[in-house]
């Protein structure tokens, strides 16, 4: 049984904290139609069942995913590439999530799935969170990824 005491919540305040994040973001799945944009308030809201790599890395292994949110504010524009807003069941795989500073401390925050979509967000600074929300369920297996060619 999971107790609410391993579940994660990061405030994610400069680029250190969003690499942590990101890694604790790799493989989440993500419905369109829980990518939330909030124009009048500035804010991206990402609902996602991540997978909790914590767990699949312990002394006896467990694979399952969590129930989480992603959440940043200041938010001045919300774009996307290779993905239809529109098509709202479809599932994306979340591999990073990466900032590029513009104009300190104003930057571009991307969210990178496989296929090569992206949703990019262009924020007035880096504020955000990440929060597991409670539901934790069984995975059939690991996320796997290809080794990297060896030289």
């Amino acid at each position: 049984m999971t107790q609410a005491i391993d579940q994660l919540k990061f405030a994610v305040l400069d680029e250190e904290d969003l690499e942590v994040v990101s890694t604790h973001l790799q493989d989440a799945v993500v419905k369109v139609a829980d990518v939330l944009w909030r124009a009048g308030e500035h804010r991206v809201v990402v609902a996602l069942n991540r997978f909790d790599w914590e767990s699949a890395q312990a002394d006896r292994p467990e694979y399952r995913r969590r129930r989480s949110a992603l959440r940043f504010e200041r938010v001045q524009a919300c774009k996307c590439r290779s993905l239809d807003p529109a098509g709202k069941d479809a599932v994306l795989n979340l591999l990073a999530v990466e900032f590029a500073e513009t104009d300190s401390p104003s930057g571009v925050v991307s969210l990178i799935f496989s296929g090569g979509a992206v949703l990019r967000l262009e924020v007035e600074c880096l504020e955000a969170e990440l929060v597991d929300l409670g539901p934790v369920w069984t995975a059939a297996k690991c996320p796997q990824h290809a080794e990297a060619d060896k030289a």
